[in-house]
C-alpha cells in the first residue's frame, strides 16, 4: 500500500518531495527549490509524518532509493536524494538543467 501511494505521486514532469515538516533537511530542500520559478502544479510536498504507513513508506524508500530518510526528492521519476543532495545539485548548477529537462520551470 505504501509503495502504491509513492508510485501514484511520481510523474515524469513533476518534482515530488516526501517530507516531515519538522525535519531541517526537508526545510533545506524546500528552500533550495523555492529559488526556482516552477510551473504551477509541477511541485508537490507530501507530508508523511501523520501517515499510519509512514514506516512502511520509509522502508519502501530504502528499497527504491537506498535510503529511508526524508526528504526523498524525486525529479520526474528519478530520486536525486535528500536535502543536502538537492543543495549540492543547486550549487553545481545541475539542478536547473534537471528541472528544465522535465519541463517544470516557467
Amino acid at each position: 500500500m505504501a509503495a502504491q501511494f509513492v508510485q501514484t505521486k511520481l510523474k515524469g514532469d513533476k518534482v515530488v518531495l516526501f517530507i516531515k515538516p519538522t525535519c531541517s533537511y526537508c526545510v533545506m530542500a524546500k528552500e533550495v527549490l523555492s529559488k526556482y520559478k516552477l510551473k504551477p502544479g509541477h511541485v508537490e510536498y507530501v507530508d508523511i509524518s501523520a501517515r499510519k504507513d509512514m514506516s512502511s513508506m520509509q522502508d519502501y524508500f530504502l528499497e527504491l532509493t537506498g535510503a529511508r530518510t526524508v526528504p526523498r526528492v524525486f525529479i520526474g521519476e528519478e530520486c536525486v536524494g535528500g536535502g543536502s543532495d538537492v543543495a549540492a545539485l543547486h550549487d553545481s548548477g545541475q539542478l536547473k538543467g534537471m528541472l528544465q529537462s522535465i519541463g517544470a520551470l516557467q
